[in-house]
């Protein structure tokens, strides 16, 4: 629903002054922008029934669009997901906009099988109803994982039969469901790391925790990409900032990308990133920041707020898809020519295998306004990227159209959800959505052969094989049966065999990914990765070695000579942010060799990451600010350094 995804005429006066300043003031979009609003798009159809809905859509040469399912099988879907057979498992968002009073409201989770790769659904069955504003789905761990505020739940089905095992466990409360619910925990999806991923809105406050939790002791949530852990129940803020974003994957070297809505659209998510936000303060993404930061805030301040956040992460996009200097809504339907609009919803990097290589591993959002799949190309930049406009890759040509995400499977195929509405915003009147429709379609190339499939009955050496596959599909949903079985040794002695043998680095990332995950991750293997000829695969050790936050004097000396002397701005990039997860007291030698390369004062992302570290390092006293003023010559960090140790001094 990002029909769902414009804003409130009421934010749209507050929020487009600031958000015409935010875009003049970047001056790095090398489109030229028009100084008058353009003409009205013409879009060839509106409120189609779905099988000439399907028919409408142009594609690539090559491509089909198949009705996969349709009302009245499933209405207002928002949100799905496959399991290890390759069933779609959706949410009837049928409650939208307003949770219903109590714990008992109108949405349900369908699961729909085709079982003779006709690609129309044969199969239908109810998993769960009387759900209350669902808006997040996943399956795995014996379960189902369920976003519907106040909730995130876990319903069990750990015979695998189709049903509840019983009522939901509730996990999380403390989401917001009152403010704007197009806004709510959505879009979730296994991380490399093995975390369930999400996103949530800028406009949604919420106090996260586990049920009973007080106030004082309950995360601030809000503009976030958020992870929860499945067998130890933690959960964390991964990274703060951006818009409304809707839609979240991870590309072929684990980089977590995400789309947003008003602002610029495509984003680099870095762990422990601070980024550009539509509206509202940064705030503290974790207990400790928050209590440190207490003393600092002004009388009346609120208190999840952190002041030192003197400046933040920027969109990778040089191009925006709306056009017009008189901002982003005054563009809806007048932006045909550059991608259609500010609402985007879903995102898909394509690594299915069965897909022409111009489309693979590139970011692909819906955009509502423009009805089609927008598609950027990254390109490495320094410790992160460029994202250039690219090609479309399909046209709905029906205004009502406003799919929400899309997966590949475990064919290469890729499904789309529709909520298909009339409307395409959001407002809390609950006659304002037409709630008799929903579509899927699914997207195939050249009639890409079908197979059926069981990951869950594959033995764990074939599992292990499955890192190889050519289909990411294969490979992520094996990583987590891995995961689940929770293997020993032997899995760990094939999996570090690959490691030494495999000369593709994405495949040996994967296995490096489920080395870690199923616990096989010594830090004593891992310090030997940190002299790996891959950038990525010693970027990545670092990273899942400081998970625990708790690393050893000989990683930490390692981590300073890499921080000296490895020649990837992306390894120092994970440096920095592995640094936000140690102690304040042992980051110093790393920092100062960080501070020292100054070649890094015009990247992305480095100079604001090392900042991100060091402040409350600056924060300890003169002495360890005076030792990262006198390390750097990045003039950001030394007008940083400074104005924090004024504030420390006072």
């Amino acid at each position: 629903m990002k029909s769902i995804y414009a804003l409130s005429m009421f934010r749209r006066s507050q929020l487009v002054l600031v958000v015409l300043g935010i875009v003049g003031a970047g001056g790095a979009f090398a489109q030229e922008r028009e100084s008058k609003i353009a003409p009205i798009d013409v879009v060839a159809f509106e409120g189609l029934n779905a099988q000439a809905a399907a028919e409408a859509i142009t594609l690539p040469e090559g491509f089909s669009a198949h009705l996969f399912a349709a009302e009245p099988n499933v209405r207002q879907p928002i949100a799905f997901c496959l399991d290890d057979r390759g069933r779609v498992w959706v949410a009837e968002g049928l409650q939208y906009p307003r949770r219903a009073e109590g714990d008992a409201g109108k949405d349900r989770i369908l699961i729909l099988e085709d079982s003779d790769g006709d690609h129309r659904f044969d199969r239908r069955t109810v998993f769960a109803d009387n759900l209350n504003l669902i808006s997040g789905l996943e399956v795995g761990f014996g379960g189902v994982w369920v976003g519907a505020a106040p909730y995130l739940m876990f319903i069990p089905d750990r015979n695998g039969d189709d049903k509840a095992d019983g009522d939901p466990e509730i996990l999380l409360d403390g989401w917001d469901y009152k403010r704007d619910t197009h806004e709510t925990l959505n879009t979730f999806t296994w991380g490399p790391d093995g975390w369930l991923y999400g996103c949530h809105g800028v406009f949604c406050p919420s106090h996260v925790g586990k049920p009973g939790t007080p106030m004082a002791q309950r995360q601030r949530v809000d503009a976030a990409v958020w992870r929860y852990h499945p067998i130890d129940r933690s959960f964390e803020v991964f990274a703060e900032g951006t818009s409304n974003p809707w839609g979240i994957d991870f590309d072929a070297s684990g980089q977590c990308i995400i789309e947003a809505c008003v602002i610029p659209h495509l984003w680099h998510m870095i762990q422990g990133g601070r980024y550009q936000r539509q509206g509202g303060q940064h705030y503290a993404i974790t207990l400790d920041e928050k209590e440190r930061v207490q003393s600092f805030l002004p009388e009346g301040a609120p208190k999840h707020v952190n002041p030192f956040i003197y400046d933040d992460l920027k969109s990778i996009g040089d191009h925006l898809h709306w056009t017009g200097d008189q901002g982003p809504w005054a563009a809806n339907n007048r932006s045909d020519a550059v991608g259609g609009g500010h609402a985007h919803a879903g995102l898909m990097l394509y690594q299915g295998g069965a897909w022409p290589a111009e489309w693979s591993d590139k970011p692909m959002m819906n955009n509502i306004h423009g009805q089609r799949i927008n598609m950027d190309v990254l390109k490495r930049s320094g410790s992160g990227y460029v994202g250039s406009h690219g090609p479309d890759f399909l046209n709905f040509n029906d205004r009502w159209s406003q799919a929400l995400n899309f997966l590949y499977d475990q064919n290469g195929s890729v499904y789309v959800i529709d909520w298909y509405d009339k409307n395409q915003c959001h407002h809390n009147r609950l006659d304002g959505h037409d709630r008799s429709n929903g579509r899927i379609y699914k997207v195939v190339h050249r009639n890409e052969s079908w197979e059926a499939v069981d990951l869950q009955s594959l033995s764990d050496a074939a599992l292990v094989e499955l890192q190889r596959h050519r289909n990411e599909w294969y490979a992520g949903h094996a990583r987590r049966i891995l995961q689940e079985r929770r293997v020993g040794s032997n899995v760990h002695q094939a999996l570090k065999l690959m490691l030494d043998t495999i000369p593709v680095d994405s495949i040996r990332l994967r296995v490096l990914w489920t080395l870690h995950v199923t616990n096989g991750l010594s830090e004593s293997f891992g310090l030997r990765l940190l002299n790996d000829s891959s950038d990525l695969v010693r970027a990545w050790t670092i990273q899942l070695l400081f998970e625990s936050k708790n690393p050893s004097d000989e990683l930490l000396d390692r981590i300073a000579e890499l921080a000296s002397d490895d020649p990837s701005p992306m390894v120092r990039l994970y440096i920095a942010a592995a640094m936000q997860r140690t102690e304040l007291g042992k980051r110093l030698p790393v920092l100062k060799r960080l501070l020292a390369h100054t070649e890094d004062k015009s990247d992305h992302n480095l100079p604001l990451m090392y900042w991100y570290a060091s402040e409350p390092v600056v924060g300890l006293g003169v002495t360890d600010g005076l030792a990262l003023l006198s390390a750097t010559e990045i003039p950001l960090l030394r007008q940083f350094i400074a104005r924090r140790m004024a504030v420390s001094s006072q």
